[in-house]
């Protein structure tokens, strides 16, 4: 029993200090060491208080623990049957290690984006989205600052990801921290994307800081996690994107 709950606690643990070590990196290089060295990427002017880091804190500590929690539930209990977790390197080629990591992606972003629709239900968003959304000007900590429910909900991907995807739980690591890696770029308040990156193909598939603040400004389209396509196939997508991100490439670089 008690090596049990060391196994539970573990995804729990793992999750929190994730949590501290990236949005906390990301918060004292943008906001403590360098402000003004980044002043020109600076999506939004101006800086939440105090009392909003503290309460983004708080609530992303709690949906750490809970998105925590559920991986510990389909790794160390019966549900495990459920899923294509694998142990063995060799049982899939070689390929399929950067693969999966693409097609949970894919799928990640897929789930979130049909979820985020669903809370920005006008009966949902007031009871639970809307505490994510009280972050009008988002920074690394807002990254999983969501309400209990919400979280559930966020944390349901795993299960699904798990379910479909064979994956070696070394991979699922590193899913997790690029997962949130991207999401704390999401909410950095920063846009640091190169120059090159306008007029690339990229742009027009991946979503930028610059993509999802906007949705936090204006709480709707831009529903994506990673990718465009979504919001641009359902016409979601806010179409002031591209004046507001060649404001700050301007700013940020000069005439373009």
């Amino acid at each position: 029993m008690e090596g049990l709950s060391i196994h539970y606690f573990t995804p729990i643990v793992s999750n929190i200090i994730r949590y501290f070590m990236v949005a906390g990196t990301a918060f004292v290089i943008f906001y403590k060491f360098y402000p003004n060295r980044f002043f020109k990427n600076k999506i939004q002017l101006g800086l939440s208080k105090n009392k909003d880091f503290i309460r983004e804190i708080l609530h992303s500590v709690q949906s750490s623990f809970v998105i925590g929690l559920v991986i510990a539930l389909f790794l160390f209990t019966t549900l495990r049957g459920y899923t294509a977790i694998y142990n063995d390197f060799q049982a899939y080629h070689l390929l399929w290690v950067p693969l999966s990591l693409f097609v949970a992606l894919i799928l990640h972003d897929s789930y979130f984006y049909w979820m985020h629709r669903i809370v920005h239900h006008p009966k949902l968003y007031k009871r639970i989205h809307l505490t994510h959304h009280k972050s009008t000007n988002p920074s690394p900590w807002t990254s999983f600052s969501f309400h209990f429910f919400e979280a559930i909900s966020e944390a349901m991907a795993v299960p699904l990801i798990l379910c479909l995807i064979p994956m070696h739980p070394l991979l699922l690591i590193l899913f997790g921290l690029l997962s949130f890696s991207i999401n704390v770029y999401g909410h950095l308040g920063y846009e640091i994307a190169p120059k090159w990156f306008r007029n690339s193909v990229l742009f027009e598939v991946l979503i930028s800081s610059t993509y999802h603040n906007l949705h936090h400004a204006i709480p709707k389209g831009n529903y994506g996690l990673y990718f465009r396509f979504w919001d641009r196939l359902l016409k979601t997508e806010n179409p002031n994107y591209k004046v507001n991100y060649d404001r700050i490439q301007k700013r940020r670089f000069g005439q373009l």
